[in-house]
């Protein structure tokens, strides 16, 4: 099996770390930030941001973590958490990579499910248990206008099926080498950044990001795969390392980044640690902005309802939870659910899409399910423009197909339908 570009962890939902003895500090909005304000701690890095400045300080002892949350002038002292992505290898023997010169279209059940590309030959698939690509692609087949972006491990930005839908910062583009062109605070952020490295580089090391951009925005062609998008400008925002680990400071700094850039949709396939004032602030920031944040439900078999699962659980009007389905219509058995906490279900197993070098994949999870329906409302954005995200969500919710066997896991009670949301 090559997993070279794959690193499997299972804690998505389940579990949560920090990174090292880091924390996040937020003052009360009458002080301005200054490092003589903690105590003599270590200053690690200042992450500007529209909700404020906020520092990562090192805290070694319960002492000075004490006498931070005392004081008057700080609002918020919180870990450093730690979130990661939780993909799912397809175990049906096909453990070879697929590689370019193919195409493999009539592998791509989530987009038409004609029965037998969707199951195994024991079990087949159901024919129309998909999202109804075909009859929205007669409506939208998206736009260059649409801008979405994939907060992840990175985007293999040179992929075939990939390249001509990645962002351009033209700015940066036509500017100077080592230098801050369009005056974002970041250096030649040609193709976005890299939060977890802190370069102009987002390049995809793991996997997971460029396999989500395939889903989302894979170019119609004779060739490879095809996205729910055939037309649309993908910016990879790396804040997840090569492992799939990453931290609530980069986080933080790619949904700003997101925000600055005025992008559309944000699309986010991982999750983990309890819920952060912090990370809730700049979603609600992106809500106010009329951005739609779209993510994963986890992938712990788990009930949302009971047991939140973030950030797919934080109550903002732009976020949207997306579970996943089987091609049997059914709830995978991995997949997180809650009647009032998960708003869709989406196609999430054996999911055949791009990874870094030209190649392809099966892989399942949640993570695979939240970009088929960032892919849907990118092509309303495409066709209509932005929409108020609370009556856009209620519209997609609404506009799902009601399936049996998912009636009592969502708060749709069914699929993703693209033609119906379009219609």
């Amino acid at each position: 099996m090559n997993i070279k570009y794959l690193t499997f962890l299972f804690i998505f939902g389940s579990s949560f770390s920090s990174y090292s003895n880091e924390y996040l500090v937020q003052l009360n909005s009458n002080f301005s930030l200054n490092k003589t304000l903690f105590h003599g701690l270590k200053v690690n890095d200042v992450v500007s941001t529209e909700i404020g400045d906020i520092a990562v300080v090192d805290v070694k002892n319960d002492l000075a973590l004490r006498a931070l949350k005392a004081d008057p002038r700080v609002e918020i002292v919180e870990p450093n958490y730690t979130y990661s992505i939780d993909p799912i290898i397809n175990n049906d023997g096909e453990d070879e990579d697929i590689y370019e010169g193919k195409n493999l279209f009539s592998q791509q059940w989530g987009l038409r499910n004609n029965g037998t590309n969707s199951g195994k030959w024991w079990k087949p698939g159901v024919a129309g248990m998909d999202i109804n690509a075909l009859n929205a692609w007669k409506m939208s087949r998206g736009s260059k206008r649409v801008k979405i972006a994939i907060i992840d491990t990175g985007v293999d930005y040179t992929h075939p099926d990939l390249k001509e839908n990645i962002w351009i910062n033209e700015a940066e583009a036509n500017g100077q080498d080592g230098v801050d062109d369009d005056g974002n605070g970041v250096v030649d952020d040609i193709h976005g950044y890299d939060f977890a490295n802190m370069d102009a580089d987002p390049f995809d090391d793991n996997g997971h990001g460029t396999h989500c951009a395939g889903v989302i925005g894979a170019i119609h062609d004779e060739l490879g795969v095809a996205g729910v998008m055939g037309r649309v400008e993908i910016m990879p925002l790396k804040f997840l390392t090569g492992s799939g680990r990453g931290s609530l400071q980069g986080a933080v700094k790619a949904i700003q980044y997101a925000i600055m850039m005025n992008v559309d949709i944000m699309s986010n396939s991982w999750g983990g640690g309890p819920k952060s004032m912090i990370l809730e602030k700049v979603i609600k920031l992106a809500n106010e902005k009329g951005i739609l944040f779209v993510a994963a439900a986890g992938n712990s078999n788990n009930d949302n309802d009971k047991n939140a699962s973030y950030p797919a659980s934080y109550k903002v009007d732009n976020v949207i939870s997306v579970g996943a389905m089987d091609g049997r219509g059914k709830r995978a058995t991995f997949s997180n659910y809650g009647e009032k906490s998960v708003h869709v279900f989406a196609p999430g197993v054996d999911i055949l899409s791009t990874l870094p070098n030209g190649k392809y994949k099966k892989l399942s999870g949640t993570s695979m399910a939240t970009p088929f329906v960032s892919g849907v409302l990118g092509l309303m954005i495409a066709r209509d423009g932005r929409q108020d995200v609370a009556t856009v969500k209620e519209k997609l919710v609404k506009s799902s197909v009601e399936v049996e066997d998912l009636k009592k896991y969502s708060l749709s009670g069914g699929r993703v339908d693209a033609f119906n949301f379009l219609q």
